[in-house]
């Protein structure tokens, strides 16, 4: 049996509460909307819901993948689905008056489409009903590989952001995601969207401490910037339950704010790098939201490095942990 190595302070967070985590958690529940924020069991809730931002999971709680990383539960949902749904979202997010949202998904390889027609009609919702007023990322899955329904997204919703997420180096896809996934595939699909929608933003992600060398880290970096990826987010897989995946180790702040400046070196615009950053991090979306609000990139940058920086800093004062 494999002892599991112990989880370092930077890692504990402050328990999820307050008055503005505590209206939007009632608010999506009013709504019955779920969010990959509770179902993925993300460190950050307290922190991110607080601040008024949210990741919201449409197609369901069940997906037909099965990542060995992911606390999402897995399974067939036949092809069931609400399509009432995209319409339900936009008057939720439009009650919310986020500025910011990211909409994600299960994986729905049981749809004719794996579910593109309807994340494109849930953007233009969100949109309609926010009168334009929201900025809205799509982070989706692979559609197995069947590029007309990246672009359905892209170019039927018309999002702010288009993310998918490779997770881990080349190396480790068949160990950590689902046999279906792949880098090849991950990539072909990040680098349509830039094809079919190049003003569109790209973004991507990597989950580290999964058994992977910092050269493989920075060769898929490389990978995704060769693609035109303009956002990347790294960060520390954290063990969501004993079935899911072992960590093979947690990666030091240092490391990470290392990484952080070999990818702004690489020409990505922006890197939100540290243990407790994920692909859904306000630090990424701040600046997001800076780039497509047409403010300076050094200033939404700088305004979005202090968002990592406060984070790190908060995790250091040994508050009660989230496990």
């Amino acid at each position: 049996m494999t002892t599991q190595p112990r989880k370092p302070e930077w890692l504990k967070v402050r328990a999820p509460g307050g008055e503005r985590y505590t209206f939007i958690k009632e608010t999506l529940r009013k709504f019955d909307l779920h969010t990959v924020c509770e179902e993925a069991r993300c460190p950050n809730v307290g922190e991110c819901w607080g601040e008024g931002t949210a990741t919201v999971m449409i197609l369901g709680d069940t997906c037909t993948r099965g990542c060995r990383f992911c606390a999402v539960t897995t399974g067939n949902p036949r092809g069931a689905y609400d399509p009432r749904e995209p319409e339900h979202v936009g008057r939720t997010i439009a009650a919310l008056e986020l500025e910011y949202v990211v909409l994600t998904m299960v994986d729905r390889d049981d749809l004719l489409d794996g579910g593109a027609k309807h994340v494109a009609d849930t953007v233009r919702a969100i949109k309609s009903k926010s009168a334009g007023k929201t900025l809205v990322e799509t982070l989706v899955g692979d559609f197995n590989g069947v590029l007309r329904d990246v672009a359905t997204v892209v170019e039927r919703g018309k999002p702010d952001v288009f993310a998918h997420n490779v997770e881990t180096v080349d190396r480790l896809q068949r160990s950590v995601r689902d046999a279906r996934c792949s880098m090849e595939r991950s990539l072909a699909v990040l680098a349509h969207s830039k094809k079919v929608s190049p003003e569109t933003y790209t973004k991507s992600s990597i989950m580290l401490g999964l058994g992977e060398s910092l050269d493989e880290v920075r060769e898929t970096m490389a990978k995704l910037r060769d693609i035109g990826v303009d956002v990347l987010t790294l960060g520390q897989y954290l063990r969501p339950t004993p079935k899911h995946l072992e960590v093979e180790r947690f990666v030091h702040p240092d490391e990470f704010a290392q990484l952080r400046e070999e990818g702004m070196a690489m020409g990505f615009r922006y890197v939100a790098s540290g243990p407790l950053v994920r692909s859904s991090y306000r630090a990424s979306e701040a600046f997001l939201k800076g780039l497509l609000r047409r403010e300076d990139p050094a200033l939404t940058a700088a305004r979005a490095d202090a968002l990592v920086d406060k984070g790190e800093d908060t995790k250091r004062k040994l508050l009660p942990v989230v496990r």
